[in-house]
């Protein structure tokens, strides 16, 4: 993204961030009206950290070290606005079950991925879903199953590359290069590929600059 592109979107992130609910199925979704920017990725892989980190907002979306806690659609936005009438926010971080974690009952993951598959086909205000990936990792199969699904759903997606803190500088041209090359061919994915750390805060600029322009375009 070039410093212009960023320079004209707007600033989602400006305003402070809250929770609004969490939903177990879909007849709980929110009234379609706000855009919606959706984080999907294996579990452990970073979601809540990375949507802390955009939002600025240490602990909106909860963090653990149990893989698979995230078992809803998590929705934040931003603070200051009723959500009835025309008072909407302008847009909608959602924060999906993460994907890939054996030790889950077998009916909660199949709870969890018929939500998920629900939400990606019918939510006609969803703009982008950003796919998280565990730099230290790499593109998984089950990844990959998740993108040949986005890819027939015709939902624009973005490869997102957390933890990029945890290899060594050395390698993330690499990385980012053999991430690149996977995606190139899927006809839902975006191009461009974002490395972040939440914890040292790289990349988090040029993710919500990304978010904006998605939401814009």
């Amino acid at each position: 993204m070039t410093t212009s592109q960023a320079d004209v979107a707007p600033d989602f992130f400006a305003k402070p961030w809250v929770f609004i609910r969490s939903v177990p199925s879909m007849t709980l979704l929110p009234p379609e009206g706000p855009a919606e920017i959706a984080f999907a990725g294996r579990s452990n892989v970073g979601k809540s950290s990375l949507i802390n980190a955009l939002t600025g907002k240490k602990g909106l979306a909860r963090t653990s070290n149990t893989p698979g806690r995230t078992q809803e659609l998590n929705y934040f936005v931003p603070d200051g606005f009723s959500g009835e009438g025309a008072d909407l926010p302008p847009l909608a971080l959602v924060d999906m079950p993460g994907y890939g974690y054996a030790k889950a009952p077998k009916t909660e993951v199949d709870r969890w991925t018929k939500l998920v598959l629900d939400y990606l086909r019918g939510r006609v205000t969803l703009k982008r879903v950003y796919l998280l990936i565990d730099a230290r990792h790499g593109i998984k199969a089950n990844d990959e199953e998740v993108m040949t699904l986005l890819d027939k759903a015709a939902v624009s997606y973005q490869i997102v590359l957390t933890k990029i803190d945890k290899i060594k500088a050395a390698g993330v041209p690499r990385l980012l290069e053999e991430t690149a090359e996977k995606t190139k061919k899927r006809p839902a994915a975006f191009p461009e590929i974002i490395a972040t750390s939440s914890e040292e805060g790289e990349g988090i600029e040029e993710l919500r600059a990304a978010i904006s322009l998605a939401v814009t375009q």
